[in-house]
């Protein structure tokens, strides 16, 4: 689970990875190996007076195998619920050195367990396990991954006022992709976007129309002008014809 170090200003700085590292190991607590050793240094110090029973002893024991089979049991929980991660989107919040937060988002490659700690691999760096803050469905962030992006294309367009023809393969991009979504993905869209994408169809269906009017306009005109001008040919060579 190494990692390179960043230097700067000659000075080696402690990643989010190896932060996270050193905070699940200062994590450890009272282990079974402390117990022990407590029970040892009671028995070594008792007062020879008043020594403490066997039955006590039997009593300390017990609670030491318990402690243990807790211990075990957590571990246990512990790596399968870090195993469950593998290949999942999950968001991790780390604190570096300097106690500045940093949520960090990745697929998680693998899982690592040492000293009786699990350990995530993201990035090609390794977090805590108890750092993962959430794991995210991909159905959820590709819903919203497509709600900010439609949003983005929305803010770029211009105001409703200034819509022109130009902007028509943008509309009708917009309005594509909305209708191509399914409905749990349109909900991740806010109700001002959709009404907004609403009025710019509409707004564009006009201006499209307008445009269509006067080219229409424009070929009748010059299309009438023509056949009167046949016409009026036409009249004069037969009228001229029956004065001959």
């Amino acid at each position: 689970m190494a990692v390179s170090a960043i230097i700067e200003d000659g000075k080696v700085l402690e990643t989010q990875s190896e932060s996270s590292i050193k905070k699940a190991a200062s994590k450890s607590g009272m282990d079974k190996d402390a117990f022990l050793q407590l029970l040892v240094a009671q028995m070594k110090y008792q007062d020879p007076l008043e020594p403490t029973s066997n039955t006590e002893y039997i009593a300390q024991y017990a609670t030491f195998s318990q402690v243990e089979q807790m211990q075990n049991m957590a571990a246990t929980m512990e790596l399968t619920r870090a195993s469950s991660m593998v290949g999942k989107l999950v968001e991790v919040e780390t604190t570096d050195a300097s106690g500045n937060s940093k949520s960090i988002q990745g697929r998680v490659e693998y899982v690592a367990y040492e000293n009786g700690k699990a350990y995530v691999s993201i990035n090609g760096q390794t977090y805590a396990a108890d750092d993962v803050v959430a794991v995210v469905d991909e159905t959820y962030q590709t819903a919203l991954d497509l709600a900010i992006s439609f949003a983005r294309a929305m803010n770029q367009l211009p105001s409703l006022e200034h819509l022109t023809l130009k902007d028509k393969e943008a509309v009708e991009t917009l309005q594509k992709g909305f209708n191509s979504m399914s409905s749990y993905q349109q909900s991740f869209i806010p109700e001002e976007y959709i009404k907004k994408l609403q009025k710019y169809v509409e707004q564009m269906a006009k201006l499209v129309e307008a445009s269509e009017d006067k080219g229409d306009g424009d070929k009748t005109e010059g299309t009438d002008d023509k056949d009167d001008t046949d016409t009026t040919e036409g009249t004069e060579g037969v009228e001229n014809e029956g004065s001959k």
